[in-house]
């Protein structure tokens, strides 16, 4: 019988020994949503269970895949795709936990790791609002404790002040060390897609290092342009190693991300890690401007995901896709790296990050 996940206590992850891994480290499986919500991607949506079928392919050969289904039905739309894609049965788990849409990394269990103790797990319940944009959300709000408890696992409600503190995986880039990055933009904006209205600055910071165990918070500006999110970092800057990130530069000085990003990189000149030393940071271009219907798209190689097996890289059908594979190449050497087309993916505002959410071994 598996145990009611515990309530909030005075006790916070970091106070307790608890601190979220970096992605590369092992995983015991990723976390995935099957797409379902049609409105994510309108008049495309056909294509996209194929995408998530090379996308599972990918991901089974080397970890298990955790996918969230709405009924018996879906499932089995899912495992027939599944099925022809190639992808490897025995690593794939159903959990027919219902969701709003398929963005599993927002809203997904957020796993954190005892820094001493290591084969304990916990996770950390972030409260979701879908973004601080859309009406509905309630479903999505339930899975990291409806797998807390498929689980067995202790979790924990991300707080401060009392209150739960609204938090999406994709807004938080972390070393594993001590270090996690953000924007302004997403966490700090006091009018547009407000998540946690009345915190200041410090009480943000505050928040990530006692739910997260991080001790260093940096602060990048803005986001890319077409982000619905309104800034999220892992369409922007990622780590790649413990001191080295990716960070995304626009060449064309007319374009939108011209200026943001270049801002952004003059910061992380400037910036230290949790040790004292300085960042470094590896650009890696943008694809030319993707723009479907007449909307500007959040196409972006920096939405990379690092799996067991491969890091697994959304392409775009751009010159520099070959580019961006090259630089992922050279800077992670222990595991292939994969391009993924994506360009019928970000028609839904996001690709492989944000559908993923890794679960540490």
């Amino acid at each position: 019988m598996s145990r009611k996940p515990e309530r909030a206590t005075d006790q916070s992850p970091a106070s307790l020994g608890f601190r979220m891994p970096a992605e590369w480290n092992k995983h015991e499986a990723t976390w995935i949503g099957w797409p379902h919500n049609r409105t994510d991607w309108p008049g495309k949506f056909v294509t996209i269970p194929w995408v998530y079928g090379e996308i599972v392919r990918k991901l089974s050969v080397g970890e298990m895949v955790r996918i969230l289904v709405d009924s018996v039905t879906h499932e089995e739309k899912a495992k027939s795709i599944l099925a022809r894609a190639g992808a490897d049965p025995s690593r794939i788990q159903f959990f027919r936990f219902p969701t709003n849409r398929g963005w599993t990394r927002d809203f997904g269990p957020i796993f954190v790791k005892h820094t001493n103790r290591k084969n304990e797990t916990a996770i950390v319940r972030f409260k979701f609002n879908a973004w601080a944009k859309y009406k509905d959300w309630d479903k999505d709000h339930r899975i990291a404790e409806r797998a807390a408890r498929a689980l067995n696992c202790r979790m924990f409600r991300g707080q401060i002040k009392d209150r739960d503190f609204v938090l999406e995986g994709g807004a938080i880039e972390v070393n594993g060390r001590g270090t996690l990055i953000a924007t302004e933009e997403c966490l700090l904006d006091p009018e547009v897609q407000v998540r946690n209205p009345g915190l200041s600055r410090e009480e943000v910071e505050t928040a990530l290092r006692n739910n997260l165990g991080v001790r260093n918070v940096l602060w990048l500006g803005k986001g890319i342009a077409g982000d619905d999110t309104h800034g999220h970092i892992d369409d922007l800057c990622r780590f790649v190693n413990p001191t080295t990130v990716v960070i995304c530069r626009e060449k064309n000085n007319d374009d939108y991300n011209y200026a943001v990003l270049e801002e952004n990189i003059e910061r992380l000149k400037s910036m230290r890690l949790e040790d004292g030393s300085k960042i470094e940071f590896v650009p890696i271009p943008m694809p030319e401007p993707l723009i479907f219907n007449g909307q500007r798209l959040p196409a972006s190689y920096a939405n990379f995901y690092v799996a067991n097996a491969a890091v697994l890289v959304p392409t775009f059908n751009d010159p520099n896709d070959r580019m961006a594979l090259g630089i992922l190449s050279e800077l992670i050497t222990d595991r292939p790296v994969i391009g993924i087309h994506a360009v019928d993916l970000v028609w839904g505002l996001g690709t492989l990050h944000c559908l993923t959410q890794q679960q540490p071994e």
